[in-house]
């Protein structure tokens, strides 16, 4: 939604991975392994993935969903972007519930060719589970069960709740009630990003 509203570059470390999984590369094999089981890949792959990506994507701004995971990826992003003369500039926090998170990863569909996500309970797609935006098929993801849910929620836990006080500090960290429908935190999300284009 932010690369359609915006015009600017979006990805996580979840895609280039897909990408490398889907591309057949030794790189994508291995991690999707860790990641088929809910293991964080090292912050190594991901940082240098990170910096790859922005070296072919990153002049005009940019936008990064589940990255960084860890207070380390979150250092080394700041190092990667100072030398771009750069910082964060902004953090969103989406604060939602396990009971949601649960639903919504039960849920959930995406597009294989170019990463959109939906759900089944979308009367849109309960049907045709085929993307709007490039007509590529809607599938569920291989580690979207049960307890592969119970290692990433811990993951979360231990590794990534610490990014809160990192980024409050250098007050970029906005925090957003996530639990609601996808218009109304996209409407949040857009007027954020509008203000800090100002």
């Amino acid at each position: 939604m932010i690369t359609r509203h915006f015009a600017i570059s979006v990805t996580s470390p979840g895609a280039i991975l897909r990408r490398e999984r889907d591309l057949g590369t030794t790189l994508g094999m291995e991690t999707e392994e860790i990641s088929k089981h809910g293991g964080l890949v090292s912050d190594d792959i991901i940082v240098h993935l990170i910096e790859d990506w922005l070296n072919l994507h990153g002049q005009d701004g940019f936008v990064f969903d589940g990255f960084p995971r860890t207070l380390n990826q979150a250092q080394r992003l700041d190092g990667l972007l100072q030398n771009r003369q750069t910082s964060v500039d902004l953090a969103l926090w989406l604060e939602v519930s396990e009971g949601t998170v649960r639903d919504r990863i039960a849920s959930r569909l995406q597009c294989r060719r170019c990463g959109f996500t939906t759900s089944l309970t979308s009367a849109s797609f309960a049907d045709r589970a085929i993307c709007p935006y490039c007509d590529g098929p809607l599938i569920r993801r291989d580690d979207d069960d049960a307890s592969v849910l119970e290692t990433r929620l811990a993951e979360f836990k231990s590794k990534t709740e610490p990014l809160l006080s990192y980024y409050e500090k250098n007050g970029a960290l906005h925090r957003i009630d996530g639990n609601r429908d996808r218009d109304a935190v996209f409407a949040e999300v857009a007027g954020l990003i509008e203000e800090g284009a100002k």
